[in-house]
């Protein structure tokens, strides 16, 4: 008998009760579910449990060890943050939907086999497409909609991929795969859209920015985050990875700085950060995996305090565009701090948890002498720095000032509170690295305070200032129009339904007309007198062969007589006509 529940029911059967709950007791609900889940989760022993027989399959809904639990822990605490910084809200729908979106989160971290993997994977793009749909504006309707059909897609190739690897290999369980066969490569580009490898990470940039300003929040977290589990888990040391990922960080950085929309500048930056962790699993020692591991952990935390500070500037302003914010640190001071605590520990300040994590990814790259990757990492933090380090922040609450004079009395105080604590935990990880580091799938022997790496990051990103206030009036914020590769499916869509319009309403009409409408009427006709419906229809055959003037009479006036009286059978004759087509029929089952 086990001694604790798999995370994911206690998230899932928890949101199956937000609705009926209201006031004070749903806030209360909201926050002791990932309390009493981070306890759970304490109190769970390394192994398989919660096993399911399935056929001749086993289920596993527990699958503990130390890669699923550092991400189980951020998962709970990222939970914990969002509720609390969506304690106003109001919409049971949203609250609902993100309790179940970080409840699948945490079955896809548990799962011990691809079947369970899957169900939760699925559920996962169900909840989180409900937080863009929750905000309820034309824009994000059709970006919901596209989000929807793109990891539908995406789903579908995870499936044919695990039904593949299941006919070879005749095994669910999911451990790591490595790149071997056209069934490992569906289960690769399964988890790739979800991590959002170019090109197939429009759908991120597309539907993140019109969701709710809670909803943005728990999207940075859940999806991208998963799916670099579950690289890690069964495509580490996939030297492809590699190359992946630093085209995901140089693609992110080169939007980021285009973008002209703040939401949609931190979701180019979930791409770039999330390339980091792609390259750590691409070179796949036990450094990178741990660099990996830590900087999804880091990302979490930062990227969470980033959207919060975005939404928080969105929730008074109700502006979104860099072009139309501008002088907003005179009015929100306390946002703006706990935004430059953000911004700081995604560019890898010291004593922030990016400084700690980052760095690992770098170094195991230098470990293994793969001198390019190691310096294109390096020239990728510099680039960071530029787009969320400096340009998100300095756009918004200072350059040209906008005018606005929003007052932080005006924001509800849990959204502060949850910002707080986020800012506090970047920079715990950063100032006292180890409470993370023992969380790690591999022992820990990475020193991120040396003064080799304190001085050469500082000279980096100062260089990186430097190089942004000299190019100012380059970046300068204009009305911008980011076409991205959600282009392809969003034109190519319309030419595709104006190509096939003529010739799939032609098909229809005809069809239509034969199944709808004829062969009904048909049936309608023939059932009246089936014995004269077949007289008829041999008096037409014998007519249109032979002719003649009497067998065309005939035929017209049975039509017209027709259905006339119905011929009573008797029960001989029903008895005979029956055995034979019996007969008939066994005829054809044994001699096919």
């Amino acid at each position: 008998m086990t001694s604790f529940l798999p995370p994911a029911f206690i998230f899932i059967a928890g949101a199956a009760l937000i609705p009926f709950l209201n006031g004070r007791l749903r806030q209360a609900y909201m926050i002791l579910l990932p309390c009493l889940a981070f306890l759970n989760l304490l109190n769970m022993p390394e192994g398989n449990s919660w096993v399911l027989n399935f056929w001749e399959y086993q289920l596993t809904f527990a699958r503990v060890d130390k890669l699923s639990m550092v991400f189980a822990y951020i998962f709970v605490i990222m939970s914990f943050a969002g509720a609390i910084f969506a304690l106003h809200e109001k919409d049971k729908m949203q609250l609902t939907a993100a309790f179940l979106y970080a409840g699948s989160s945490l079955g896809v971290v548990f799962a011990g086999d691809l079947l369970t993997l899957f169900i939760f994977w699925e559920i996962m793009a169900f909840a989180s497409v409900c937080l863009v749909f929750a905000r309820d504006t034309q824009a994000a309707i059709k970006a919901a909609f596209r989000y929807i059909m793109v990891h539908l897609f995406g789903g579908l190739l995870l499936l044919i991929g695990i039904l593949m690897h299941v006919a070879e290999t005749g095994s669910l369980e999911f451990n790591l795969i490595g790149l071997d066969g056209l069934a490992s490569v569906f289960i690769l580009l399964g988890f790739a859209l979800n991590a959002a490898i170019p090109p197939l990470s429009a759908w991120l940039t597309d539907a993140y920015p019109e969701s709710t300003v809670i909803g943005t929040v728990f999207l940075s977290a859940f999806t991208t985050k998963t799916a670099v589990y579950t690289l890690a888990r069964g495509f580490a040391g996939t030297e492809i990875l590699m190359w992946a990922g630093i085209t995901m960080i140089i693609y992110g950085i080169v939007f980021a700085i285009l973008e002209n929309d703040m939401r949609r500048v931190l979701s180019y930056s979930i791409i770039n950060q999330v390339g980091f962790m792609i390259v750590g699993i691409g070179i796949g020692t036990t450094l990178a995996i741990n660099g990996a591991a830590s900087h999804a952990f880091a990302h979490i935390l930062y990227k969470a305090l980033l959207m919060m500070s975005a939404g928080a500037v969105l929730y008074l302003t109700g502006r979104s565009r860099c072009t139309e914010l501008g002088g907003l640190y005179k009015t929100m001071h306390w946002t703006l701090i706990f935004c430059l605590v953000g911004a700081a520990s995604i560019s890898s300040f010291p004593l922030t948890g990016g400084f700690t994590t980052k760095s690992m990814i770098a170094s195991a790259a230098g470990h293994e002498h793969i001198t390019i990757i190691w310096l294109l990492l390096t020239l990728a933090s510099a680039g960071v720095f530029l787009h969320a380090g400096i340009k998100f922040p300095y756009f918004v609450f200072f350059a040209k000032d906008s005018g606005l004079r929003p007052s932080e009395k005006d924001l509800p105080v849990n959204m502060l509170v949850a910002m707080g604590f986020l800012s506090f935990m970047c920079i715990l990880i950063g100032v006292y690295p180890q409470v993370l580091y023992q969380l790690l799938p591999y022992p820990v022997d990475y020193v991120p305070y040396t003064g080799d790496h304190v001085v050469s990051q500082l000279q980096l990103l100062m260089f990186s200032a430097l190089a942004f206030f000299m190019l100012l009036k380059y970046l300068k914020r204009t009305e911008t129009l980011t076409l991205d590769t959600d282009w392809f499916y969003r034109r190519g869509a319309k030419i595709v339904v104006a190509a096939l319009a003529i010739p799939v309403s032609w098909t229809h009409n005809k069809l239509g007309y034969i199944f709808l409408e004829k062969i009904p009427n048909f049936v309608i006709w023939f059932g009246k007198n089936p014995l004269g419906a077949i007289k008829i229809g041999a008096d037409t055959l014998v007519v249109s062969m032979v002719g003649g003037k009497e067998a065309k009479k005939r035929l017209e006036q049975e039509k017209a007589a027709y259905p006339g009286v119905l011929k009573q059978w008797s029960i001989s004759s029903a008895v005979a006509i029956a055995m034979v087509l019996f007969a008939a029929y066994m005829m054809l089952f044994f001699f096919r």
